[in-house]
């Protein structure tokens, strides 16, 4: 398969709206993390404590999600670039390259969104079923 000059421009938007959307998960978890801290030094108790780590799991998984979304994005203006300049098996090879870091960073945001809800269940355990 050939991949023309507008083929790795087709993700740009794509990455663009992913890593808004990562970035507002982060400053998110940045505010609760700052709540729950402030709350633990007035009053130290161990599920503020157990929800401060859970959230320190979260923000390290984000930080490689963004990471993996911007190198993704960085090799894709690699790619045009390597395609322009007609090194067309180069520009392809790093395009798929992209690609894959691209997946890599959205398996993240699955596990990243599988511990946001197994930690609201665990909050909400003591409301029961009804």
């Amino acid at each position: 398969m050939e991949v023309s000059l507008t083929t790795p421009a087709l993700l740009f938007p794509a990455i663009s709206l992913l890593l808004l959307a990562y970035t507002n998960r982060f400053l998110t978890i940045a505010g609760l993390i700052r709540n729950l801290h402030k709350k633990y030094q007035d009053d130290p108790d161990t599920n503020v404590k157990a929800q401060i780590s859970n959230l320190k799991k979260r923000v390290t998984l984000i930080k490689n999600m963004q990471l993996f979304g911007i190198v993704s994005l960085l090799l894709c203006v690699v790619s045009m670039f390597a395609i322009y300049e007609t090194w067309q098996t180069v520009g392809s090879i790093i395009f798929g390259v992209s690609l894959v870091l691209l997946m890599i960073s959205l398996i993240l945001s699955i596990i990243e969104i599988q511990i946001s809800v197994k930690a609201l269940n665990i909050q909400l355990k003591d409301i029961g079923n009804d």
